[in-house]
């Protein structure tokens, strides 16, 4: 509550001049107390000197100051329990008031404004601005902002997450658009950026400090709890939520990244600068541009590259999607390398298969060819399983298929065939009637059947019984339960006939 002037004067008169309480004076002027004690305070009256009357805490304060002195953060919670035990009677409510009154407060902290020297430095720093829901998934949306200390250049480029190879890609675009490297990019205290940091002992992240030592820059984390060292980062990606991305209308991450572009070489940069009004940030840019030092030619690998074990199907998972490999590959260490729209799997140097890259959650994304090829081999084995047991069963079952292929005979009927004919006739009866038809020089499934048929008839055996049941579970699993045969013994002894 803001009151004004001549009640702020008339506070501080009763007061000091009347010794009006703050209670009176709050009556009387029909203001809230807590406004009577802050006018108080801002004319330098202690807080302390604020509740004249005596308090129960009165007797225990020397105890709460020195422990305060010692400990100036002991909660008040604990503080209200040492001094129950130490025979307070008071409520607790009341004594976390009393106790933010003589709390010491540390002295602010003045800082220095940071000025840096032309192309010397450049701040990074990742922003969250939104999520977006692709299929299944929930991507959040993450602006990588890098600008130049000196002129407040800023860069802007959206990604779909914090990855190591988006973090790099993000510096090769800043490099490029603003024509140059600087010397030093300040950090934060990233993951991508720190891996580990215990007091002054800092472990860069190697990928970050091979990347660096390709475009020949220092990267330079600022120091714990001083976020006033990356303050120009900050105040940009402010910059940016309130001014581009508020309210922006936008259908994929391709056209937002594009209108960024143009934001950044337009309102962006004809903004004044701060260091000096009198200039746009775009006219104080062209004066750095040149102190930025040249970038090498070839540029750094900054792909997403995974190792990934498949599994027993053939698919790799990456990125929460599962793309498919040539069955040929599977129970593998396989390498993925990805883009922003492609995916490729390697194994070793050889790419074995190339998708469209998917942000999508859960997908199967699958080539055809290897899809059909795993269909066609599964075929294929299982003839191969047939045939194994044949040849294994009737060795010069062998000799029979390699007679059959060569007349142009379909392998896979005559595979069926005798399968069923040797669980008609058995192993033996089928090789004597194999050979018959290997002597007559005729490789096919008609001259077995006539030669069986014609020792059957010699033998004046029955022709044998194919035992196999229809597939139908109502026949499969059919119960039959036997007769009892006791009728049967009584007819026999009434007519006198024997079984």
């Amino acid at each position: 509550m803001t009151v004004s002037a001549e009640i702020e004067a008339n506070i501080l008169r009763y007061y000091h001049v009347e010794k009006w309480r703050v209670g009176t004076i709050a009556r009387q002027l029909n203001v809230h107390h807590g406004v009577v004690k802050r006018v108080l305070s801002q004319a330098g009256v202690p807080k302390t000197n604020l509740t004249r009357h005596k308090s129960l805490v009165d007797s225990y304060l020397p105890f709460i100051l020195e422990t305060l002195k010692k400990f100036p953060t002991l909660t008040a919670s604990r503080l209200y329990a040492m001094v129950c035990e130490r025979g307070y009677t008071g409520k607790p409510d009341h004594f976390r008031h009393l106790i933010a009154l003589h709390r010491p407060r540390p002295h602010a902290e003045a800082y220095l404004r940071l000025r840096t020297l032309p192309g010397e430095q450049a701040q990074v720093d990742w922003g969250h601005f939104d999520y977006i829901t692709i299929g299944r998934a929930k991507r959040p949306l993450m602006g990588f902002v890098m600008v130049l200390s000196y002129s407040r250049k800023i860069f802007l480029r959206f990604y779909l997450n914090q990855r190591m190879s988006n973090f790099l890609q993000g510096h090769e675009a800043a490099f490029h658009a603003f024509g140059g490297v600087p010397r030093v990019l300040l950090y934060d205290n990233l993951k991508s950026a720190v891996l580990e940091r215990q007091g002054d002992a800092i472990r860069f992240h190697p990928t970050l400090l091979s990347f660096a030592a390709h475009y020949r820059f220092e990267p330079r984390p600022v120091a714990i709890a001083r976020g006033n060292e990356k303050g120009r980062v900050e105040r940009a990606i402010r910059y940016v939520r309130d001014n581009f991305f508020a309210a922006r209308q936008w259908k994929d991450i391709d056209g937002l990244n594009a209108q960024a572009t143009i934001w950044c070489d337009g309102q962006a940069a004809n903004r004044p600068c701060p260091e000096d009004t009198s200039m746009t940030v775009k006219e104080v840019f062209l004066q750095e541009k040149s102190k930025l030092f040249v970038f090498p030619d070839n540029p750094y690998s900054t792909f997403d590259r995974e190792e990934v074990s498949v599994g027993k199907t053939p698919y790799v998972r990456f990125d929460l999607n599962d793309y498919s490999i040539p069955h040929t590959y599977v129970r593998r260490i396989l390498t993925v390398i990805a883009t922003n729209d492609k995916v490729k799997i390697l194994d070793g140097q050889q790419v074995i298969a190339e998708h469209i890259r998917s942000y999508d959650k859960k997908q199967q994304i699958e080539a055809k060819e290897h899809i059909n090829t795993l269909i066609d081999f599964k075929k294929k084995a299982s003839q191969h399983r047939a045939q194994d047991r044949l040849i294994k069963s009737i060795p010069s079952c062998a000799e029979f298929l390699s007679q059959a292929a060569e007349n142009g005979y379909s392998l896979r009927t005559i595979i069926r065939n005798l399968l069923l004919i040797l669980d008609s006739y058995g192993a033996s009866e089928l090789e004597i009637a194999i050979k018959e038809a290997l002597h007559r020089k005729v490789p096919h499934t008609n001259a077995v059947r006539f030669s069986l048929e014609k020792r059957r008839q010699e033998k004046r055996l029955n022709p044998p019984v194919n035992l196999d049941l229809p597939n139908d579970a109502r026949i499969r699993d059919l119960v039959v339960r036997p007769h009892k045969l006791d009728d049967y013994d009584q007819l026999q002894t009434l007519t006198g006939e024997t079984p």
